[in-house]
Parts: structure tokens; sequence; C-alpha cells
């Protein structure tokens, strides 16, 4: 299945040490099978994205972010290479991409764009053939003529398109990409129930207006667990030994970067903390992050003994659940408590 990794920081990135330099990279985790948990399809072969914004406003070049996509496998694509040694951006989404719905086309890569807003998908909605219909209909034109491809990921974004006071605006505040994202989720779920589907949604949803950067972590079910996903904050992300061994350092309270993954990308078991099941991050222009539960009928509130004994059999089987991560000084793997 797919990954998908993302940078802020108050400082530029150089691409590189997203996407290719680290030797646990999503690009390094979409080939090397040792890495992966899905089994059924070792790689995420079927193309990739990255898509980030410029440093500083150019009016000229508008305030939309800038979009790379292949449907080459990413570890072998030499422009990926070169470009990610010459780019940086304090604000970079990237993804790999394992196919489950929609063909294999440049129009089906994530990242999706809308004006100055990009998302991206790890997951799978369930029976998407049996909803799409009711989606599109429920779609103002503008949302449903951005639609180039053919996977539930990108009509997804349709809809949280459709829900937001005004898709070209400007700006954004956090609140009103916040509210846009749970009605998203919530319509998903009506769907669903009204088509009488029972399998579970997997909807790690992330969305970002160049500013704000809204990430969930969500499954349709009270008893299963989600698609995994990570955070790591600190002050610097860089190489400490030869082989591209990262890690997250801390210098001080401050978060001069924040990173969210759906593996971490670092073997510092310090590095990461895994976000909560139906939880949302939420990371502001100000460099603050956010945990929020998303409360609905799928909702189990820590109080309660059932959160913590959620099933990972459903997201194991889809390979969308990452428990494990490698000791640097261990060819083992080691189980996380998260």
């Amino acid at each position: 299945m797919c990954r998908f990794v993302i940078y802020k920081g108050t400082s530029p990135v150089l691409l590189s040490h997203l996407l290719t330099r680290p030797c646990h990279s999503i690009i390094n985790q979409a080939f090397d099978s040792r890495l992966r948990l899905d089994q059924r399809r070792p790689m995420n072969g079927d193309g990739f994205g990255v898509g980030w914004y410029d440093s500083v406003y150019d009016e000229e070049l508008g305030r939309q972010p800038c979009i790379f996509t292949s449907v080459t496998p990413a570890w072998n694509n030499v422009n990926l290479t070169r470009l990610a040694e010459k780019i940086k951006s304090p604000l970079v989404f990237g993804h790999v991409r394992a196919t489950t719905a929609g063909s294999l086309s440049l129009d089906n890569c994530h990242p999706f764009v809308h004006g100055k807003l990009m998302f991206m998908h790890n997951g799978g909605i369930a029976d998407f053939q049996l909803i799409k219909r009711r989606l599109q209909c429920s779609l103002p034109d503008v949302a449903f003529n951005t639609v180039q491809g053919n996977t539930d990921s990108e009509w997804a974004f349709a809809l949280f398109l459709s829900k937001l006071p005004d898709p070209d605006a400007k700006s954004f505040t956090p609140d009103v990409l916040k509210e846009a994202m749970l009605k998203t989720i919530s319509s998903l779920n009506e769907f669903a129930e009204s088509a009488g589907i029972t399998e579970p949604s997997l909807m790690n949803f992330c969305v970002t207006d160049g500013e704000t950067v809204i990430a969930t972590r969500y499954i349709s079910s009270r008893s299963e667990a989600a698609a995994s996903l990570w955070f790591s904050s600190g002050t610097a992300f860089s190489e400490f030994c030869q082989g591209g061994h990262y890690k997250m350092s801390k210098a001080d309270k401050r978060e001069n970067i924040i990173m969210i993954a759906s593996e971490p990308l670092t073997f510092e078991r310090a590095d990461w903390m895994e976000i909560k099941t139906n939880n949302m991050v939420v990371i502001t222009p100000r460099m603050n992050l956010l945990q929020i539960p998303i409360i609905d009928k799928f909702y189990v509130p820590p109080s309660d003994p059932a959160s913590l004994t959620r099933a990972t059999e459903f997201a194991r089987e889809k390979g969308l659940l990452s428990s494990h991560i490698i000791k640097a000084d261990s060819p083992h793997v080691v189980p996380v408590v998260g």
C-alpha cells in the first residue's frame, strides 16, 4: 500500500534529506521488503509524487505548490534524484504509491492539487464503487471538475473541497481546514452506511495550504486499528553517521521541525511518537502541534479499555500497520510499544 511523509519547518530543507539520502526514507521503504509489512505486494512501485512550496512568495509564480510526479518507481527515477539535490522548501509532501484503486497514470499520483491546497491519502475507502455515484452527485462544479484521475483518494479530495466555504480562497485558517476534514470523513461514513457497506475504510488523509497542515489517522471501526501514522519534532533533522542514518535532534524546547510519516524515517525509537487511532493532527502556521480526537460513533475514548485493545489484523493484512522499526545497532526488528 501507499506511504507518505510530511515535513514542515521554520527553515527550508533540501528534498534529498527527506527522499533520497536517509536509508529508511519512504523511497527505500518502497522497494526494500525488509522494511515493509505488506508481503502480498512488497514494493510501492506504482509511481510517486512530491509537492513543495517556495520559501518566499513570488507574485509571478503565485501561491500554488510545485508538483513532480511520475509513474516510474521512485527509486529508479534519476530526475527525482537530481531535483532533490537542488530544491529546498519549508513544507514538503512526499508519496509513494501501490495501486489499490485507479489505473497506473500520472493523473492518479499523489499529491493532488487545487489552487494552493495539496492533499494525500494512505489507505482505502471500502467498496468505493458503491458510493462513488452518490459522492459525485453531492459535489458542486468547482470540486467535481477538479478530478482528473479515477482514484478513491482524489474523489475524497474533491469532497474535501466541497466542504470549504471557498476552495479558491487565498488563505485558510486552521479551523476552516479542520472542519472541512471532519465533514469529509463524516460524509464518507454516511455514504457507506447508506450503501450498507460493513468493511471499514482507512482514511489517513493529509492536506495543507502551505501554512497549516492537517493529518488524520482514522478508521471507520470501533474495534480495529487504523493505518499507522507517526510524528517527530525537534530542532534539526540530519545524518549522524555514514550510510544514511538520520536522527531528529532536540537542542532546546523549540519545534523548528515537525514531520509526519506512515512509517518512521529513522531507526531511533525516541525520535517518533505514534499518533493515536481516530485522531487528527494539526500543525499551525506558528509550528504548534495539536492532537484532536475525531469524536463520532467510531471513537473510543482513552478511558475505555477497548481503546487499548483495537485489533491490528485488518490494517496489517492491508500492509498499512507499522508496529516495528529497526535498531540502528542491530539487524533485528524490534517491537515498538506505542
